[in-house]
């Protein structure tokens, strides 16, 4: 089966698709990215105003870039278009920020919608941490998760020095939440590890949650 990958950033995701294709079952996975094509100039004057989503992503070189989700949209339109035209029968966005409805002729999967539909449940009556990458995202994750009542979001990006996340997962030690979501497509497993050992949590991964239940739909 083949699925289109849409990364807001640039494809491919050397990160992230093969650490996950082991859930997603006999699938061929095709990517674009929503920054495709552009320089880090270019990308510079999509610099998020006061008001904006915000979003972060990974840019082939490896770095990372923050920009104003409204400057990408129609670029994921058409990466939607192409993946189309190559065939794709389903198509997953490797990015768990709230997006607009796009039009597709195939079904389009948002890793925000499931984790919005399993962690609810998840948390019960638990205290949860969000950790999200940049604090730029602290406000806009707050209102994502009003749904739970004991809720605290917190910076640490996927995409920084490791030293950073040691540091951020290390000040939450002690706390009393019995769940955390990483909740961006940048983390990975060992990342998740990090945050359960110092934390003692358990913790929700976004990039394996979504590949176990595209996995669901291959057969």
């Amino acid at each position: 089966m083949k699925i289109g990958a849409i990364t807001i950033g640039q494809s491919p995701r050397v990160d992230i698709t093969p650490e996950i294709l082991e859930y997603m079952g006999n699938v061929e996975v095709i990517e674009a990215g929503g920054l495709d094509g552009l320089n880090k100039e270019d990308i510079a004057q999509f610099k998020p105003a006061q008001g904006d989503y915000v979003l972060i992503s990974r840019l082939k070189d490896g770095s990372s870039a923050v920009f104003a989700e409204r400057y990408i949209l129609p670029r994921l339109q058409q990466c939607i278009y192409d993946l189309e035209e190559k065939g794709a029968r389903l198509i997953v966005f490797y990015c768990t920020g709230e997006f607009p409805q796009f039009h597709s002729n195939v079904p389009l999967l948002f890793p925000d919608a499931m984790l919005k539909g399993a962690v609810p449940s998840l948390a019960s009556d638990r205290s949860v941490i969000i950790v999200t990458p940049v604090p730029e995202q602290i406000e806009q994750s707050q209102a994502k998760w009003d749904c739970i009542p004991n809720v605290i979001s917190i910076a640490a990006s996927p995409y920084g020095a490791w030293e950073e996340l040691e540091a951020a997962a290390e000040s939450l030690r002690g706390t009393d939440a019995g769940l955390l979501v990483l909740d961006c497509m940048g983390y990975t497993k060992k990342m998740k590890a990090l945050f359960a050992e110092k934390t003692g949590a358990q913790v929700v991964l976004s990039r394996t949650l979504m590949a176990r239940l595209i996995g669901e739909l291959v057969y």
